[in-house]
C-alpha cells in the first residue's frame, strides 16, 4: 500500500478497517481544522477560516494545487466546505491526494473473479477489461520535472531566447517574448519548451556554412540551437515554470548565469505493465 499511486477516481473502500480516517488525517497530507470555527472564503488556492475563540481574526490556509512530490505523483488538496460551513476541530478541511471525503482511498472497488483464463493470467499476471482502461478507473496524474542551464562556456554566454534559428513561428506560438512556455499550454514529445542558442567554436568555414550564412545572417554561424524539446514519449499540459537568474542573486553554480524548470502534468491510463495490488499482499501485474 506504501507503493500506491494517488488515483484521478480514487474510492473510499466498501469493506472498510475502521482506522481509514486516522491514517488519512495522520499522514499530514490533508488539511484538518486546529479549532472548532467557519470557513469565512474558499477557492483553489487557499482557505479563510475565523476560529470561535477569536473572531476577529482570519486564518488563511494555503491549498496545493498540482503540486509535485518527490515520487513524481501530483499533490492537490481538494476542500470539503464552502463559505459559511461550520466545522469542529479535528474535522478534515481538504482532502489530500489519496483520500477521499477524509477517508484513506488508495484505490478502486471493482469486481474481480479469481479464475484461470487461458494462460493468460500465468504467473500473477492481471486480466483487465477494456472499460476499466478507456473510463478512467486506474488513471493517475504525474508531474515531471524538466531543467535547462543557460551556461558560461569558453565560447561565449548561453542565451535564453525566442530568436532560435530554422524554427518556424508555429513552433513558437506558445513561447512568451523571453523564449519560455506559457503555464496552461498543451504540449507534445519535440515541441519546445525554452529556447536557448550556444555559442559555436570557431572553425573554418565550410561552403555550407558561408551559404547559411548569407540565408541567415551572422547568427546562423556563431550559434547552435539547444532548445529543451519535450521528450519522445512524454507531453502534457505545462502547470508550472521557475526562472532562477543569477542577477537576482538565487543559488546558481558558477557557471551557470540562468536556470528553468518546467513541470508538466500527464494523465496516465493503465497499462500493460503497471503492477496491481489487493490489500492483502496478491500483487500481478
Amino acid at each position: 500500500q506504501r507503493q500506491a499511486v494517488p488515483l484521478l477516481k480514487a474510492e473510499v473502500p466498501l469493506i472498510a478497517t475502521g482506522i481509514e480516517h486516522k491514517i488519512a488525517t495522520d499522514s499530514n497530507v490533508a488539511i484538518v481544522a486546529e479549532e472548532d470555527g467557519k470557513v469565512v472564503y474558499v477557492d483553489a488556492n487557499e482557505m479563510v477560516v475565523e476560529y470561535a475563540s477569536d473572531k476577529k481574526r482570519k486564518v488563511t490556509i494555503p491549498l496545493s494545487v498540482f503540486q509535485k512530490t518527490n515520487h513524481n505523483t501530483c499533490k492537490t488538496h481538494v476542500p470539503l466546505l464552502t463559505i459559511n460551513d461550520k466545522f469542529k476541530k479535528g474535522q478534515v478541511l481538504a482532502d489530500g491526494q489519496a483520500m477521499k471525503d477524509g477517508e484513506l482511498a488508495l484505490g478502486r472497488n471493482v469486481l474481480v473473479g479469481f479464475c484461470t483464463w487461458y494462460g493468460y493470467n500465468f504467473e500473477d499476471a492481471i486480466i483487465i477489461s477494456e472499460r476499466i482502461a478507456k473510463d478512467d478507473v486506474f488513471t493517475s496524474l504525474h508531474i515531471e520535472e524538466f531543467v535547462v542551464e543557460a551556461r558560461i562556456t569558453n565560447q561565449g554566454h548561453e542565451e535564453i531566447t525566442r530568436d532560435i534559428l530554422n524554427v518556424s513561428e508555429s513552433h513558437l506560438k506558445y513561447l512568451d517574448s523571453d523564449g519560455i512556455i506559457i503555464p496552461g499550454a498543451r504540449v507534445h514529445s519535440g515541441d519546445i519548451l525554452v529556447g536557448k542558442v550556444t555559442p559555436r567554436e570557431e572553425i573554418s568555414s565550410t561552403p555550407e556554412d558561408k551559404l547559411l550564412q548569407v540565408i541567415f545572417g551572422e547568427k546562423s554561424r556563431h550559434f547552435k540551437d539547444s532548445s529543451l524539446r519535450v521528450p519522445v514519449g512524454s507531453g502534457g499540459i505545462v502547470v508550472d515554470v521557475k526562472r532562477f537568474l543569477k542577477q537576482k542573486k538565487d543559488n546558481l553554480p558558477s557557471d551557470v548565469s540562468e536556470m528553468i524548470k518546467v513541470y508538466i502534468l500527464q494523465k496516465r491510463k493503465l497499462q500493460a505493465g503497471d503492477k496491481m495490488s489487493g490489500r492483502h499482499g496478491n500483487k500481478g501485474v
